[in-house]
């Protein structure tokens, strides 16, 4: 069962080389995602390979929003093995939880100072390098957990809770998650706008060093996705604001307290991971171990997090 993007269907592929080798039976996947063009491209891309290695394949597309899924809808059955991979989509249910946090204790509306705003109209005068270089030169650098002063990350998370419960109850054998590893869900602007300056120049240098500036594809990734990003992190609040990305060690907590144990990756998962970054042909991607999770960074900056789990007795 996959939650997830466009990107995710290449992910899953070589899942299919290993099913085909030591399981037997029709091998079904389940694709969940809110556009019926997504799904239709999966399906294709997994059909393919199936095809190829010659594979019994099924392809159960669901469209819907991931607050909106009713897990009976995903139609495990009983004694069937399940795995669940959820990519950069677990974050965006933080939102329904601060909506419903504001409408039980509505705070008032909290206004920018004039040292923040005349900040903030610099985004539109300088260069990303002068406001990191200006952050440097008086002591700002990113906070290791600025997410940690929302109110969010110190209260339960009804749906984020009820959700991870849902999926306890099918009993997967294994479930990966996928996040970008960043503070992105504090509970004031600058907060927000700081931390997202950094994490995002690190993820512009990415693309800066690997694809030419007038690559069409490029393009469509700095307008299209990380734009887009950034503007629901710093313009959007409330249920709007779905761009919720936080640190490795609140998904930790998050899947330990709904029941979920951490499942180490082999060293033979690390080298294969390390192999793959290196097939892109730059020496700027790193592999951190922590917490018996993986880290993909950018140099020394933490990009995503990548952590297996599976239900604790």
């Amino acid at each position: 069962m996959v939650f997830g993007s466009t990107s995710k269907s290449f992910l899953a592929i070589p899942i299919l080389t290993p099913l085909g080798n030591k399981t037997e039976g029709i091998k079904r996947i389940t694709g969940v995602h809110q556009q019926r063009e997504v799904l239709d491209q999966m399906a294709h891309r997994l059909t393919e390979e199936a095809e190829k290695l010659d594979i019994p394949f099924q392809f159960n597309p669901i469209v819907s929003k991931l607050e909106n899924l009713d897990v009976e809808q995903l139609r495990v059955k009983t004694g069937e093995a399940l795995a669940i991979s959820s990519d950069l989509q677990l974050h965006s249910l933080l939102a329904s939880d601060d909506e419903l946090l504001r409408k039980k204790s509505p705070l008032p509306s909290k206004t920018i100072n004039g040292t923040h705003l005349s900040r903030v109209l610099q985004m539109n005068q300088s260069t990303l390098g002068e406001l990191l270089e200006k952050d440097l030169v008086n002591g700002y650098s990113p906070s290791p957990d600025s997410a940690s002063s929302s109110p969010l990350s110190l209260t339960t998370s009804v749906k984020m809770e009820s959700f991870l419960n849902s999926l306890w109850g099918l009993t997967p054998k294994i479930m990966v998650i996928t996040e970008q590893d960043s503070n992105h869900n504090g509970s004031s602007l600058m907060e927000r706008l700081l931390e997202a300056l950094y994490s995002y120049a690190a993820l512009f240098d990415c693309l800066e060093s690997t694809m030419t500036r007038t690559s069409v594809e490029r393009l469509k990734v700095e307008k299209m996705l990380f734009g887009e990003e950034i503007k629901n992190i710093i313009a959007c609040e409330g249920a709007e604001r779905k761009e919720r990305h936080e640190k490795l060690d609140k998904w930790i907590q998050r899947l330990d307290s709904a029941g979920f144990g951490n499942v180490p990756l082999s060293y033979y998962g690390m080298l294969q991971a390390r192999r793959l970054l290196q097939g892109y042909g730059c020496d700027g991607y790193r592999i951190k171990e922590e917490s018996g999770s993986v880290l993909i960074c950018w140099q020394d900056r933490p990009l995503f997090s990548i952590s297996a789990w599976r239900c604790r007795k």
